[in-house]
């Protein structure tokens, strides 16, 4: 299984393999965020785990638009404030999911330079800082910190001991 651990609850993969929903929800993932255009497995859609699809492309000329990141954000919210674990997965594990989790580390109280860094720290293959990806996860914080964090419920307060560097 290719994931890699951000944070005590956040976690990055590649595309999830038949057969490790187990496995995931071992490490107490509740919640997959899936960043791609496949539907996903059939087990993987059931309890304990929940599938939220967010597709995007990973494309310099198909910007991720910033509504798929409020949806996992808006998703992810509730499950880690329960406790729960959130893995944000796309076909590698390198631009989207990671786009995704340093917008979840946003929405728990990181700056975009201390996410980006957790998530380098965190997945070897992760890259946030590039050129097409880097502007997306900016403009998220923009709007969260301009008032798209009021617009979820509930309020965004989980932050981790990691976010606050």
């Amino acid at each position: 299984m290719d994931i890699s651990r951000i944070t005590s609850r956040l976690y990055i993969s590649s595309w999830p393999r038949r057969g490790e929903s187990e496995d995931l929800s071992a490490l107490g993932i509740q919640l997959v965020i899936s960043m791609t255009n496949r539907e996903p497995y059939p087990e993987f859609c059931s309890q304990p785990l929940e599938w939220v699809h967010a597709p995007s492309t990973d494309s310099p000329l198909t910007p991720i638009p910033v509504a798929r990141f409020r949806k996992g954000v808006a998703a992810a919210i509730p499950v880690l404030a329960a406790g729960g674990g959130v893995l944000c997965h796309c076909r590698e594990g390198r631009h989207r999911a990671v786009a995704m989790a340093c917008c979840v580390l946003i929405a728990q109280g990181c700056s975009v330079e201390s996410a980006m860094a957790l998530v380098e720290e965190g997945r070897s293959v992760a890259r946030p800082r590039a050129f097409w990806i880097a502007p997306r996860i900016r403009k998220f914080e923009r709007l969260w910190l301009g008032g798209l964090r009021d617009e979820l419920d509930p309020p965004a307060s989980v932050a981790e001991d990691a976010c606050r560097r």
